[in-house]
């Protein structure tokens, strides 16, 4: 279950369909879908988009998207602090950032410029698409990281982060989410 949450505010949001329409209001396309399938640390990116084909393909279909990979991260990960360096710092992409998230967990933050910076905390079956030219950063975590996703683009060039060089992410970077 998501959490939406705007720090500035003291802010926290678990209900689901107020979480849906704020970020809906803002364009952000959020949705649930079914995530029953349990993979393993090992599980294949092919494994994961075929136990999810059923739901994906229509969604693929519908929005002219072309390809999907599955993005793991976990203790398995090699150069892990790198990697979460990358995602960190703040960027827009030129096509939309489309993650199901079908295991684990991972912070989404947002700056739109005309209201405060707030986050969603994607978890186990959380769809986001984050419009292109969004300004956003991600997180898997300090320690323990877990996130496994299906990641969709219509082409993968797309998705070459374009840093914005504000490290405005460096504000909110001891923040934790308050989880019930």
């Amino acid at each position: 279950m998501a959490i939406l949450s705007i720090p500035d505010l003291n802010k926290t949001i678990h209900n689901a369909g107020e979480i849906r329409q704020f970020m809906n209001d803002r364009g952000i396309f959020f949705d649930q879908w079914d995530a029953p399938v349990a993979f393993r640390d090992d599980a294949t990116p092919e494994q994961i988009l075929e136990a999810y084909a059923k739901d994906l393909n229509p969604f693929m279909k519908a929005g002219g998207y072309q390809t999907a990979d599955v993005i793991t991260i976990n203790h398995l990960t090699e150069n892990y602090e790198a990697i979460r360096t990358k995602f960190l710092a703040e960027h827009t992409h030129s096509e939309d950032e489309i993650r199901f998230f079908v295991d684990g967990e991972g912070l989404f933050w947002f700056n739109l410029e005309t209201e405060p910076v707030f986050n969603l905390l994607c978890e186990k079956g959380d769809l986001i698409s984050v419009p292109e030219g969004t300004k956003h950063w991600f997180d898997a975590g300090e320690a323990n990281p877990f996130v496994k996703a299906i990641r969709i683009f219509i082409d993968m060039s797309g998705w070459i982060p374009e840093y914005t060089g504000s490290e405005l992410e460096k504000r909110f970077a001891d923040f934790k989410v308050a989880k019930k």
